[in-house]
């Protein structure tokens, strides 16, 4: 965290939140609408000679005493007197969001709420929201003096060092941070979602469900039509990647032309007021990708994700089609063994679970007692190796049976530790497509009829949690169990 230094836009206390937001977006736009003017002077050989440099707007609290104060949510207060204080990007993007963050401090702890510059760059190619190729635009010569004129990336101020809780609690100016993530890195992850999912970061929801399979995003498609085509059902428009809108009016084409090819993780957004709707990403199959896709949508702060995905059934009595609901994970995935180590244990959250089991009783129709007949609660094992049946077969049987995993997969585990690395609620429903230990391998024509039929439910049951999740409301779903010793204040 930095501290404000006065740039003749000097630190301004507020006691509503959203004068600070308004101010917060005035300095933000103001910095990098002169970085761009200066760049375009530059690719035009127009810059007068000089370095050009915006800094990122702070936003920050004073608390000098120990308060008593609302503690039932998880956020919103501190603990300990000090000076708190993070930078902030895309105040515009971000809006709602800082200004509920900011409500809750200003009124749990009476304080002003400051708003200034800091003296964190803003990197030239952060202040074009749409991204910027200087390579397409620019002679070599001029690409390579980028640098001798505008400030870039650094990633010495963009680590994950606040929500690993590896930084040195006060910083040498003698702030704690206010919030998880550095502007930089916030920045960094709005341009890597654009990328890897061809969507805006403004079209995210703030419940998202996780796939591997491209079945769902049919599956998901074809809800959406019913739902825009329903005038009671609150959603209001579906972007498809490449930002092509779709309103509840019908009406197709909005922001962006059809795509020639698609992205590495599709993103598809069934939207409603508030970003209060569902997106759904296509991770594809693999830990690393499940770790890239969380890893930048993490920074939006949503609500909650699911995972919705295949799985190896490890049970002889189980069925193809079967559901299989986690409440524990065994992590072989390996790709967050330095962020967060193996001995932390992921707990599943209560309101996630009972959100997936009501959601499986509505969409199947069965009674409690039924739903046993064709869902399992039980571990999940992720493991980072896909052809893992090639290994010894006592091996894995073993390791299995120690476990108690009753099902393998190979995104779950990774979805569900960087839910909780991340304070995002998370949860975990698959579906069992194949029995290896048992000679039902992932083998053309062995889908059964049954299994057809499930796979075709599983969709809409994830997107009746999140329903459910949604109605009952941020102050039961983001759970104290997620929060550090030293927590920061924002959610």
């Amino acid at each position: 965290m930095t501290a404000p230094r006065d740039t003749g836009a000097g630190p301004v206390l507020y006691d509503d939140a959203d004068a600070a937001v308004a101010r917060l977006i005035e300095l933000y736009e103001a910095g990098t609408a002169r970085l761009r003017k200066a760049f375009g002077e530059y690719a035009e050989g127009r810059l007068a000679p000089g370095r050009v440099r915006a800094c990122y707007p702070y936003v920050g609290i004073e608390v000098t005493a120990f308060d008593r104060v609302e503690t039932r949510l998880s956020y919103g207060f501190v603990d300990t007197p000090g000076r708190y204080t993070t930078t902030v990007t895309r105040p515009d993007l971000f809006a709602d969001y800082l200004r509920a963050q900011l409500t809750h401090l200003h009124t749990n702890h009476g304080v002003a709420i400051e708003v200034g510059m800091s003296d964190l760059p803003i990197p030239i190619h952060f202040a074009f929201p749409d991204g910027i190729d200087g390579s397409a635009v620019l002679p070599v010569e001029q690409v390579r003096g980028v640098r001798d004129v505008f400030d870039v990336p650094d990633l010495e101020v963009m680590d994950d060092a606040i929500v690993n809780g590896t930084h040195t609690r006060e910083a040498v100016d003698g702030t704690r941070p206010l919030a998880l993530f550095t502007a930089p890195r916030v920045d960094y992850s709005l341009h890597r979602l654009r990328h890897y999912t061809a969507s805006d970061p403004g079209h995210f929801q703030n419940f998202v469900l996780f796939t591997n399979y491209q079945f769902y995003v049919t599956e998901f498609v074809r809800y959406a039509e019913r739902m825009l085509a329903d005038p009671e059902s609150g959603y209001t428009a579906f972007v498809a990647p490449g930002d092509r809108v779709t309103d509840a009016g019908g009406d197709t084409g909005g922001l962006g032309e059809p795509l020639e090819r698609m992205p590495q993780m599709p993103a598809y957004h069934l939207k409603r007021p508030g970003h209060g709707g569902i997106s759904l990403v296509n991770i594809g199959i693999g830990p690393s990708n499940a770790k890239t896709a969380t890893d930048h949508i993490a920074v939006l702060r949503p609500n909650a994700w699911l995972m919705l995905g295949h799985c190896a059934g490890l049970r002889n009595t189980q069925t193809l089609g079967d559901y299989v609901l986690a409440h524990g994970y065994v992590r072989e995935d390996h790709v967050l063994d330095l962020d967060l180590p193996t001995w932390v244990p992921i707990p599943a959250l209560a309101e996630v679970q009972v959100a997936l089991e009501r959601a499986v009783e509505r969409v199947t129709g069965l009674s409690r007692d039924a739903v046993k007949s064709v869902m399992r609660t039980g571990t999940v094992a992720t493991i980072d190796n896909r052809n893992w049946e090639l290994r010894d077969y006592r091996e894995p049987v073993q390791r299995f049976s120690q476990s108690r995993a009753i099902a393998l997969d190979m995104e779950s585990a990774t979805v569900a530790a960087n839910g909780f690395r991340f304070r995002v609620p998370y949860g975990t429903l698959l579906c069992v497509s194949d029995k290896p230990l048992h000679g039902e391998l992932k083998l053309p024509g062995m889908a059964s009829s049954f299994y057809e039929r499930q796979v075709g439910q599983h969709l809409l049951i994830g997107v009746c949690a999140m329903e459910l999740l949604r109605d009952s409301g941020l102050q039961r779903l983001h759970s104290r169990k997620l929060r550090s010793f030293a927590e920061v204040a924002f959610q």
